[in-house]
């Protein structure tokens, strides 16, 4: 049986990760997914176990200490993480894991799973970003610097991911990123089973 992939897509905010990572999972619905930890309150209709899994900042921080999460980070006075565990098990069942996260995210999860792909999509240009970031609508001028200044820094670190996908045509970066998902999951080290079994048979 194949090793599971986790596959890591960061992106700046308006470069169109969600758009392709919604076209991924539409053609590869068996993804798996891990429900995160969280410390902020229950928000209407979330239910603990399924939306997220609410703790206590203390055991949050428990957790953390031990050495729980695959990645973790505070967001707006809020902690979330990912617990490792659930996805050490889907990965040695052969199940692939799908993680939409930023660089802070990945760089976590490159140093604690090693059947890991990180693919980086990026914007044509930094007007082009700009451009559909003003087009959605939802944020003022002081927000869009904020978020630019953030892409910024965020393009910076894509050097070290596996596989970088420019998202000016949809279809052609959608293309790209499943080519590269498919190659990771044919990798050799992630079919060692292949080799073995042939000669086993010799």
């Amino acid at each position: 049986m194949r090793r599971g992939i986790a596959l890591v897509l960061s992106a700046p905010s308006g470069a169109g990760k969600t758009t392709l990572i919604r076209r991924l999972r539409a053609e590869f619905p068996d993804f798996g997914y891990s429900v995160s930890c969280t410390t902020r309150a229950p928000r209407e209709g979330e239910v603990d176990g399924r939306d997220y899994t609410f703790l206590s900042r203390d055991e949050f921080g428990r957790r953390r200490a031990r050495g729980a999460f695959a990645e973790w980070a505070e967001v707006h006075g809020n902690l979330y993480g990912t617990p490792l565990a659930p996805v050490q098990e889907m990965l040695a069942n052969g199940r692939d894991a799908l993680f939409d996260i930023d660089v802070q995210g990945a760089a976590q999860l490159r140093l604690n799973l090693d059947a890991a792909t990180f693919i980086f999509i990026l914007p044509p240009s930094m007007a082009e970003l700009e451009r559909r970031l003003r087009l959605r609508g939802q944020d003022d001028d002081a927000a869009i610097e904020r978020r630019l200044a953030n892409a910024r820094r965020e393009l910076r670190e894509a050097a070290w991911y596996d596989a970088l996908v420019v998202n000016d045509d949809l279809d052609t970066a959608y293309d790209r990123l499943r080519a590269a998902y498919v190659a990771a999951t044919l990798a050799p080290a992630r079919n060692a089973h292949l080799v073995d079994g042939l000669l086993a048979t010799s």
